[in-house]
Order: structure tokens, then sequence, then C-alpha cells
């Protein structure tokens, strides 16, 4: 009877017959660790997803704060800043002394002597030749803005016109729907076309406080049930957050869109 020799032992053991040889024993592992491996790639991305946006609106938040604090922490008396009587400072004190000092300078606007003081100092603006026009468009960005976010929104409806060709669909704010002089001018001009006019405001892809003014035809205008919030969003984000409709849909008490419709 032979023995076996060295040679023969490697073989049997490296076979997958007498025992857990090494292309047995190694192949699951390594499936194994591709699994753990894309579990944890997942579990990061998730972890990215929700905590990103929280850390950069803290950020933001933080900066704020801080930036209100640097330009009007040092027009405040110093016996009035919490440190005098507290040993440590007080983040956010500049801010709510700056909307404090809006707030005091709203107030004066509504009365008499405020609206002179203002209609004063504009006056002064308007007449410097290069500040006046950085004036003007700085006021009028505030106040569309302002305008906007306020109760009395700008942005009335949100709708679907064809541009820049037809087949071609954009975003645009329904501003108004009474044009008034250009509804009667444009009728004057081109009997055939339709004067019931509506003024909509169409935001570019690249600065969305910039965009065209439009004045369509109202049939010309699709309106949307969506929201200008979620229409901001759709601009800013370049078509990648969609608003749920279906969703919006049941939350209303329509009926049910079919899938894939949505």
């Amino acid at each position: 009877m032979t023995e076996p020799n060295d040679s023969d032992a490697a073989r049997s053991a490296g076979s997958g017959t007498t025992g857990p040889g090494l292309g047995a024993f190694g192949d699951a592992p390594a499936a194994a660790r591709l699994t753990i491996g894309a579990r944890l790639r997942n579990y990061f991305l998730t972890g990215l997803i929700i905590v990103g946006p929280v850390t950069i609106t803290l950020y933001i938040v933080w900066s704020l704060i801080n930036l209100a604090d640097a330009w009007i922490k040092p027009l405040i008396p110093p016996r009035l800043m919490p440190e005098a009587y507290l040993p440590f400072a007080v983040p956010g004190i500049g801010l709510l002394f700056g909307a404090i000092g809006l707030m005091i300078i709203g107030a004066l606007a509504a009365n008499l002597l405020g609206r002179t003081l203002i209609s004063f100092g504009e006056q002064m603006l308007d007449s410097t030749p290069i500040v006046r026009n950085v004036h003007r468009g700085l006021r009028q960005v505030f106040e569309g803005i302002l305008a906007a976010a306020g109760p009395n929104q700008s942005f009335q409806k949100v709708g679907l016109i064809q541009f820049p060709s037809k087949g071609l669909w954009s975003l645009v704010f329904v501003t108004s729907e009474n044009t008034g002089e250009i509804a009667v001018k444009v009728s004057e001009a081109d009997h055939e076309s339709d004067s019931d006019l509506i003024s909509v405001f169409m935001p570019t892809g690249v600065m969305p406080p910039a965009g065209f003014i439009c004045f369509v035809p109202r049939k010309d205008v699709i309106i949307l049930d969506m929201s200008a919030e979620d229409a901001a969003k759709v601009i800013l984000s370049a078509g990648m957050v969609m608003p749920d409709y279906r969703a919006k849909l049941e939350e209303l008490g329509a009926i049910a869109v079919p899938p894939g419709k949505a």
C-alpha cells in the first residue's frame, strides 16, 4: 500500500469533493463582502441625503446670524448687550435688534412724518446719477420678492405655455389677469388677435429672479394645480425635483390617478 505523497495531499485539499477547498471556501466570503459593501454604500448615501440638507441649512442660518451680529452689534450701546450682565455672549442679538429696527422703520413709514422723511431720502438718492439706477433696481427687486412672499402674492397661478417653439412647454407664473391698455392696443392693432390677454412671468433656469414678461392669450395658457412654491422648486432644481401630483390629488380628495400618470 502506497502512502499519499505531498502532491496528492495538496490536490485533495484543493478539490471540492474531499472538504472545504479554497474554491468553495473563497467564493462565499467574496459574495458576502460585495453585499456588505453595497449595503454600507447605501447606508452612507441615505445618511448623506438626511444630514446634508440639514447641515447646510444650519450652516447658512448660523452664518446669517454671525453676519448680522458683526454688522449690528457695534451699533448697540454696551449697556443693552447681554454680555454686560451674563458671563457669556448670546448669539443672535444683532439679528434681533436688526428686526426690531426694521419694524420701527416700518411703523414710522406708516405715518405722515415717516413718509415725508423717507420720500426726502429717496429723492436724494434719485438725484445722484449712478446711485439712482442701483437704488431703483434694488427697490424693484425687493418689492417683487416681498410681494410674491406676502399674503397678496404676485404669482397667483402656475401655468404652461409653448415656448420657445410649438411643442415645447415652459413653466410660467400668472402675475395678472388684467392687462389694461396693453389688451386694448393689441386689439386695435390686430383685430384678429385675441384681446383676452393675461400677463405671465417666465423665469430663466440660470438666474430664476430674471426672466421674461409675456402677455399671452388666456386660451394659450394651461393652468396647473401646482403651487408657486412647487414650481419654484422645479425651476431651481432644473427639473430634478418634481411634486407628487397623485399625492396632491389624494390629499384634495380628488379621483385617484392611474399609476404612471402622476
